[in-house]
């Protein structure tokens, strides 16, 4: 059986989190439209085993970070990944800023509204192309060094950018799209997976026409009585041990069922079944 747990930078983490994302407003802007539901969410992923939360600077901005202090701080066993590295100039708006003052700026602001004297987890949201990719490693180096984190991440990045990086900052986590129904990080999954480093796929719950109603990955999830959702999410912690999903939810009956994936052991015919689909 795969082992339940990862671990990076001496910090081991149970691989079902959650993406608190989906705790703001229309178009990751502003609060949601339930606040107490959101928090409400953060304190039941944490009561059903999930013991990292993934979040940036950008969601809200700001918001998701501040609900996640006023819902678990003081966080004691829970580990919190933020990231930094874009600009929000409106909903649904995102602009890379990968400017090392900018992205110290952010790393301090971070610390002040979730309440920490060190960052668990900071991951470089996107690698700014309008300024020297070393400059921006080099900046999540000095952090490492001060204490100011305790581990690196990047998000969104090819494996020759990984190992751009890896020679100036240890990275313990990559956060780039995937799941069963897009596989277009195959490559950055494998190369994690052979080097030990933590593989965060964002919108891990598939869709398209696959998760289609009626479509193949419904009929297995039927097959098995659980929903699409949890089907998705117990075959990417099959796929790999470094994988740790992170669905995210501002609903609490669906953070249940998103973390029961978490229980779900999927049968070896189910999971070859899955690994020749392609949307």
């Amino acid at each position: 059986m795969t082992d339940p747990t990862f671990t990076y930078a001496n910090q081991t983490v149970n691989r079902l989190g959650f993406g608190a994302m989906r705790i703001t407003g229309e178009g990751i802007w502003g609060p949601p439209k339930d606040p107490d539901e959101c928090r409400a969410v953060l304190r039941r992923a944490v009561e059903l085993g999930v013991n990292l939360i993934d979040t940036a600077d950008s969601y809200g901005p700001y918001v998701s970070e501040e609900l996640i202090r006023e819902a678990l701080h003081p966080y004691g066993g829970v580990k919190i990944a933020t990231k930094a590295g874009f600009l929000r100039i409106g909903p649904n708006a995102w602009r890379e800023c990968g400017r090392p003052d900018y992205l110290r700026q952010e790393c301090e602001m971070s610390l002040r509204r979730l309440g920490q004297a060190s960052i668990d987890l900071f991951q470089l949201h996107r690698i700014d192309p309008a300024v020297a990719p070393e400059d921006q490693f080099g900046l999540l180096r000095e952090l490492l060094d001060e204490g100011k984190v305790q581990a690196v991440g990047l998000s969104e990045v090819s494996v020759e950018q990984i190992m751009a990086a890896r020679k100036v900052v240890t990275i313990s986590t990559v956060q780039n799209l995937y799941n069963v129904s897009n596989r277009q990080s195959e490559d950055v999954l494998e190369y994690c997976e052979r080097e030990g480093i933590g593989f965060i796929p964002w919108y891990p719950v598939a869709a398209g026409n696959l998760a289609r109603s009626g479509g193949p990955l419904d009929a297995l999830a039927h097959q098995n009585a659980i929903t699409v959702g949890q089907l998705s999410l117990a075959w990417l912690l099959r796929r790999s041990p470094v994988m740790l999903p992170i669905p995210g939810t501002s609903k609490v009956a669906h953070v249940e069922e998103n973390c029961a994936a978490a229980t779900i052991t999927l049968d070896d015919a189910t999971f070859e079944a899955l690994n020749e689909l392609r949307d």
